[in-house]
């Protein structure tokens, strides 16, 4: 008989161990769970437009890089058939205004080295 009042007591121990919720804290907990769930809803939304804009950004990026390739095959097809494009004379002649001004001995060469390809090539 001491041995069933031992275990019935061990059992029966209300608020010792842990709290029981309460009806208020069952709503309370519910609802911070649903803020919490809007919340990262929030989140989620922010983080994919993020990162739309991010791809959408880099594909600007890359079609403006595929365009400025382009450009450069052309001219370069136009050089292998002795063609100078107007664009490399518009840098060149910049690139000869400028060096008689600096007066610097690397731009001079430089320009002797494209005129000497040009030169060679037509």
């Amino acid at each position: 008989m001491d041995d069933n009042k031992m275990v019935a007591s061990k059992t029966k121990k209300p608020g010792k161990r842990g709290r029981k919720p309460a009806k208020i804290d069952l709503k309370a907990k519910l609802e911070r769970s649903r803020q919490s769930a809007r919340e990262c809803r929030a989140r989620k939304k922010l983080r994919y437009q993020y990162l739309e804009e991010l791809v959408s950004s880099k594909e600007r990026a890359i079609c403006a890089l595929r365009e400025e390739l382009e450009m450069y095959k052309q001219w370069c097809s136009a050089m292998d058939q002795g063609k100078i494009p107007s664009e490399i004379k518009a840098l060149l002649t910049a690139d000869d205004q400028k060096t008689p001004q600096g007066g610097s001995g690397t731009k001079t060469s430089k320009n002797s080295k494209n005129s000497s390809l040009s030169n060679g090539q037509s």
